[in-house]
């Protein structure tokens, strides 16, 4: 396995295995998930349940949820690759756990990724410790919550309030493996990893495990395909007969579109290779793992921001006017997003990545600063005219002018072009620390300025 993976590195040839993989991948009907009934039951549009492997649901006169079985009879392991649910499925996604006696939940995702929703919040808040599900009638209670620095466990209750009996559902989060891509590194998969495998829930004495993502197939496959493809190498005589290709592809005939980029693939090697050394004997490994992850550190949401760097003194303490008043205050980054409501869109969207859309080229300096002008006496931001849509704002923060003082906003997206043009001009005087240039906005108006944050430097100005 390892000379396999040396050689596709060495000649850059992951796409290329890829998409073999792609095209000896059997199609299988999913009819079931294509009734009209079901539209407003998937996620995307193009990640369906195969009908011979979907899980059907008992209660109520629709069976169908978004979720397939998949089996790998040797190495007795069953997984329920299922999508992140939906407003309208939560209760439905526990009905399932409950009827398929599932002990552990895996989640591989985020509920809001990149400012879209991936997932709804099927679980409840710490404040509210408890939520009902009257469609199915599933009473959820959080137990307890012991947060990580890149993952949460929580225990769950879960009681049917039909019969009264309770269960305890143990939930694995994993909160920093982002969307199409792949964790920070094999070690901090793995003990991940080993760490749902430690709780149980992965025994064949169990209910099969829930594994879900946003689509439930590229996060969620290389989990699967991995803890597979290392229990199958404990259990076989000759480990280096395991063949992760020959694998993945008896796996997609369960769930279709398993693992969806070259690099998922690629680090599903990495990681295999990586946990074998454990298997054959290398138990110190573990704790290394553990150590390399550093689990323990703040998680990236509870990380203080760094201090903000003292105020610059051009004047060297002469009693000169200063560009920004001296009793300005920053105001406070804040992030507004739109979460949408319990309404499903008429039509799911296709699961696909979202490639960024062209910059158009930057606008002249006049240009820029007639907007810039306008902003500053408007008191507020606007998006482009042009456009045909209205974009999801980050963030935008703006105060009456009589108390302009400052401005910090973000970049929704592509659509505000002449925004970015001048969020680019003052950035460019910040961090360069020149001189505040001349224009020709009145020296008696209050200033705006535009302040770097994190979350600035995550999306970039185009």
């Amino acid at each position: 396995m390892e000379a396999e993976f040396r050689e596709i590195d060495e000649n850059g040839s992951w796409s290329a295995v890829y998409q073999d993989i792609r095209q000896q991948s059997c199609e299988l009907p999913c009819k079931v998930a294509k009734l009209p009934e079901n539209k407003n039951r998937n996620r995307y549009r193009d990640v369906s349940p195969f009908d011979h492997s979907r899980i059907c649901l008992q209660l109520g006169t629709n069976n169908y949820i978004n979720a397939s079985l998949t089996a790998v009879e040797e190495a007795q392991r069953h997984y329920i690759l299922t999508q992140g649910p939906l407003p309208n499925t939560c209760g439905h996604f526990w009905e399932m756990v409950w009827e398929q006696r599932t002990r552990g939940v895996v989640m591989l995702n985020r509920v809001i990724e990149k400012g879209s929703i991936k997932c709804a919040q099927y679980w409840p808040h710490r404040e509210e410790r408890d939520a009902i599900f009257e469609d199915t009638n599933f009473r959820l209670t959080l137990v307890s919550e012991d947060i990580k620095s890149y993952y949460t466990v929580r225990q769950l209750e879960l009681e049917n309030l039909s019969t009264r009996e309770t269960r305890e559902i143990l939930h694995f989060h994993y909160t920093t493996w982002p969307d199409f891509g792949v964790p920070e590194s094999p070690a901090s998969f793995l003990n991940f990893l080993f760490k749902v495998r430690e709780s149980g829930c992965l025994n064949s004495d169990q209910g099969a495990v829930v594994v879900h993502c946003s689509a439930g197939i590229g996060r969620s496959g290389t989990f699967c395909l991995v803890d597979t493809c290392l229990l199958l190498m404990s259990m076989r005589k000759d480990p280096s007969s395991v063949r992760i290709r020959d694998v993945l592809l008896e796996m997609r005939r369960h769930r279709m579109g398993l693992i969806q980029t070259a690099d998922q693939l690629r680090f599903s090697y990495l990681a295999v290779i990586e946990g074998a050394k454990y298997i054959k004997g290398d138990t110190s490994l573990q704790e290394s793992w553990k150590e390399l992850s550093n689990e323990e550190d703040d998680p990236p949401e509870f990380t203080p921001p760094p201090p903000l760097p003292p105020p610059r003194d051009p004047y060297n303490g002469k009693d000169e006017p200063s560009f920004f008043p001296e009793n300005d205050e920053l105001i406070q980054q804040m992030e507004i997003r739109v979460l949408g409501s319990s309404q499903e869109p008429e039509e799911p969207e296709l699961r696909k990545r979202n490639v960024a859309a062209p910059q158009p080229p930057p606008d002249t300096r006049t240009s820029s600063m007639v907007m810039w002008k306008s902003m500053i006496k408007s008191g507020e931001l606007r998006p482009n005219p042009s456009s045909s849509s209205s974009p999801r704002i980050r963030s935008c923060l703006s105060q009456p002018s009589s108390q302009r003082k400052a401005l910090l906003c973000r970049r929704p997206g592509p659509r505000y072009s002449p925004t970015c043009a001048c969020a680019q001009h003052w950035l460019s005087v910040l961090t360069s620390a020149i001189e505040p240039i001349s224009t020709d906005v009145s020296p008696s108006a209050s200033f705006w300025f535009l302040t770097v944050s994190p979350l600035m430097s995550q999306s970039g100005l185009d």
